[in-house]
């Protein structure tokens, strides 16, 4: 069987990075696979693709995916990019497919599931209804209200010290823009975006922030987006009091909904406190690999 590689044009191109994707064949036309390999934009992540690459199982172990991942490593390379990250579950053909072309593993992640049909509603709300003297709670679905934007875009380098083992992922520049086009995408593709924050009673800034995700019909599962806390004003409960009060208003808004999805760096133990807490458990374990160009 022989095999073409077709360079595709992506119409995904953001000012926050682009795309690039190609299409494994073979002669007849008949699809094999597929490899989306994204290029940030920002600066602290100037030197970092991130690959995207699946082989049909039927169609594996015939060059589908070396020649795939070839053609994406090369145009790393000739962007200028340092090093090639992916994600593929343990124990799976991902796993043994990047081991065996060069890539080491660099992070472990734990991906954990809340059942919501089975919440302990009477202990979350008395977490969620309890107080962080010197903060307040604000909620909005959506883009973030004006008053609360520059800070809230601030407070996302509370992301930045987030244990990621040996992964060189760098880190994400956020100004009003960035959060605001986040928000706008996820509608626009049909989900629903809600953020519950932290804010500082002294100054009225946000300070911590969970981000939440769900389906736009409001059935399935939801996804965590993010939760972070600034350093200065870690140790005071934020994170379980914002996952806390995000839990139950999407239990009450989506009564279809059947769970909440969530991931977590093995190594960030205090979020993963937090998330057993609440009633979350673990689902399966994916690993990142990364492939070093220089």
């Amino acid at each position: 069987m022989s095999l073409r590689i077709t360079a595709l044009t992506d119409p995904e191109y953001r000012s926050g990075g682009h795309r690039l994707a190609w299409l494994a064949s073979d002669d007849t036309g008949v699809p094999l696979g597929s490899a989306f390999l994204r290029l940030p934009g920002s600066s602290g992540q100037a030197h970092l693709a991130e690959l995207d690459l699946a082989v049909h199982p039927a169609e594996r172990r015939r060059g589908a995916g070396s020649r795939l991942l070839t053609a994406a490593v090369a145009a790393a390379r000739a962007d200028g990019r340092r090093c090639v990250t992916a994600q593929t579950d343990a124990d799976s053909p991902g796993d043994q497919f990047l081991a065996a072309r060069g890539f080491r593993r660099v992070l472990t992640l734990i991906h954990t599931r809340l059942p919501l049909a089975r919440l302990d509603t009477a202990a979350l709300a008395e977490i969620a209804g309890g107080s962080c003297p010197g903060y307040r709670l604000e909620f909005w679905d959506g883009v973030v209200p004006d008053a609360l934007a520059a800070t809230f875009a601030a407070s996302r380098r509370a992301m930045d010290d987030m244990p990621m083992d040996d992964a060189d992922f760098g880190t994400v520049e956020w100004d009003v823009e960035r959060v605001r086009s986040v928000a706008r995408a996820v509608e626009t593709r049909g989900d629903r975006l809600h953020t519950v924050a932290a804010v500082s009673v002294t100054d009225g800034t946000v300070v911590a922030f969970t981000e939440l995700v769900v389906p736009g019909d409001g059935t399935g599962d939801g996804r965590h987006y993010g939760t972070g806390v600034l350093p200065e004003h870690r140790g005071h409960g934020l994170g379980r009091w914002m996952k806390a009060a995000a839990i139950l208003r999407a239990r009450a808004v989506y009564p279809a909904l059947g769970g909440l999805l969530t991931d977590t760096a093995a190594g960030n133990v205090p979020m993963r406190a937090i998330n057993e807490a609440l009633g979350y458990r673990p689902t399966h374990t994916a690993l990142m690999y990364q492939l070093d160009l220089r």
